[in-house]
């Protein structure tokens, strides 16, 4: 622990779920804590993603910090699926709760930090000029914070109205009676496209890539529901962490040809009526195997079409270039039903590009459209891309940028050679978001906390993944990538989104409990795989 008045143990960047926990472990450690938040508030990913429909695709009860009885036992949920709007009260609730705002610095954004290879300390600089010394530095900048805007020629003309789904107005917009644009239809697309609809005179939806999607089968939690779920908490919490997405479902050990056609029509169907992600796991074989991900294709479209009148605009909408659950699925209310509705107009960009806007509308190859509105929903940077914005600067004055110029390299997905004592919570080559966030942050930052414990009672100064571990643990990422469907899709999780951005899959794809496992054992066998450093 330092006892310096100007030198702080652990500088956090960020203030959600990852960054809000770590200040309460860190401090509960008996560690000196401050996290930097660009944001005015709490909330991280749920402070700025407020457009209308914003929902959490994994269930409300299970998308909560696990780390306190007492949190799980007082805090209720109203939903299944949980709106931006309460999950941001959530947070705001636990930060009152703990005493957490004392140490937060909002309204700050961190421009660099640069290690000092003497004594292994990082001096961390904020764009306002604000300038820490600390020995620990914390990246908790989130998965999916970094905004991506298309660079049209011609937007900076547009007369009218442009928004960011990442970045909504906190007053809210109202479309009524307005020509209203939206580009991408992601899963902020989706979820808003349906709301936007019933508002606007006329819709245009521009379309790059098809999406698949389950309905949500959302609905309001019973008090008999909340009640089953907090006297079963501690069950419930252990089968996530084991399993592979955080989530407490246990799917069928039976492959997908094991069964009947009738026994896979009416798992298929189960898991449909329950809604959400998980249909990609129906069977276990449906990300490995391409016919069983056929079987699963193939049931889904059969429901797709049912609900879309136009064949051809069916056509448009259904995905035909990647395997199912190889891009995360999304999760929706009424989205195909929304393109029957006659003030919706489906608009394929990649048969009709969009190849400029003006004052008055969005010109593809083919037609001009005339818009009062312009909503990109165009995604983020994933992963890598806000770690990307900070000039970090490690040994040798070598800049993270630069050491992932050919796409991100860590050991675990929690630290770099070359950039001692710096770690990454929920980033590249960790599980990500294909687990449960909430566990994930909990489980990343406990191990961090262990270690610095760790570091702290042998008198060590520092802790650093050697170049051997990074270039095995690169290895052993694609390796498990290779067995599975995921590199069949052009995905953000390869970083396909971003323009320029390297091709290179960036997760841990052997699920979240295996990785647990992993990340437990190379801190039981002393830290193997790291350099433990002495102090100068």
């Amino acid at each position: 622990m330092s006892t310096a008045d100007d030198l702080l143990d652990v500088v956090v960047v960020g203030a959600g779920f990852a960054g809000l926990y770590a200040l309460h472990k860190f401090r509960e450690q008996g560690l000196s804590v401050r996290v930097f938040e660009a944001a005015p508030d709490v909330g991280g990913t749920w402070y700025f993603n407020r457009y209308p429909g914003a929902r959490c695709d994994v269930e409300s009860v299970d998308y909560s910090y696990s780390f306190s009885d007492e949190l799980q036992q007082e805090w209720t949920w109203s939903e299944k699926y949980a709106a931006q709007s309460e999950i941001l009260d959530y947070l705001n609730w636990v930060a009152d709760k703990l005493d957490l705002r004392r140490g937060i610095t909002f309204n700050t954004r961190v421009a660099a930090g640069v290690l000092d290879e003497t004594t292994l300390r990082w001096s961390v600089t904020t764009e306002d000029g604000q300038s820490v010394t600390a020995r620990f530095v914390v990246m908790a900048t989130g998965a999916l914070s970094a905004a991506i805007t298309p660079a049209f020629d011609g937007l900076a003309t547009f007369g009218g109205e442009i928004f960011h789904t990442a970045h909504w107005p906190h007053q809210g917009v109202d479309f009524t009676g307005k020509r209203v644009a939206v580009i991408g239809t992601g899963s902020s697309g989706i979820q808003s496209i349906p709301i936007f609809a019933e508002q606007a005179e006329h819709l245009y939806v521009f379309q790059r890539t098809p999406n698949y999607s389950i309905p949500a089968g959302n609905t309001a939690l019973t008090a008999e529901q909340v009640a089953e779920v907090k006297a079963t908490y501690s069950e419930r919490r252990r089968i996530s962490m084991r399993s592979g997405g955080g989530s407490p479902y246990v799917g069928t050990t039976k492959l997908t040809f094991a069964v009947s056609p009738e026994e896979r029509h009416d798992a298929f169907e189960k898991r449909w009526q329950l809604g959400g992600v998980l249909y990609s796991k129906t069977f276990p074989d449906q990300l490995t195997n391409a016919d069983a991900n056929d079987e699963a294709r193939q049931f889904w479209e059969q429901k797709i079409r049912a609900v879309i009148d136009d064949p051809q605009v069916a056509d448009l909408l259904i995905p035909d270039d990647h395997p199912i659950g190889s891009k995360r699925i999304c999760t929706d209310s009424n989205y195909f039903q929304t393109f029957n509705r006659p003030n919706v107009t489906l608009i394929s960009v990649r048969r009709t590009p969009i190849a400029s806007v003006d004052e008055t509308g969005i010109n593809t190859s083919t037609a001009h459209v005339d818009l009062d509105a312009i909503v990109f929903a165009t995604g983020f940077d994933a992963l890598t891309g806000s770690l990307g914005k900070i000039d970090i600067v490690g040994r040798g004055g070598e800049r993270l940028r630069d050491d992932w110029a050919e796409g991100p390299r860590s050991y675990l997905g929690l630290a770099n050679d070359g950039f001692p004592n710096l770690f990454v919570i929920t980033g590249p080559g960790a599980p990500a978001v294909l687990a449960n966030m909430v566990l994930h942050a909990e489980s990343h930052v406990d191990w961090i906390a262990d270690a610095i414990g760790y570091l702290d009672d042998r008198g060590y100064a520092g802790i650093e993944a050697t170049p051997d571990a990074v270039e095995n643990w690169l290895a052993e990422l694609n390796r498990r990538a290779a067995t599975t469907l995921f590199p069949r899709a052009n995905s953000w999780y390869l970083g396909a989104n971003v323009p320029g951005k390297p091709r290179v899959f960036m997760l841990f794809i052997g699920g979240f409990g295996v990785y647990n496992d992993i990340c437990a054992e190379v801190a039981a066998a002393g830290y193997q795989g790291f350099d433990l450093i002495k102090g100068p």
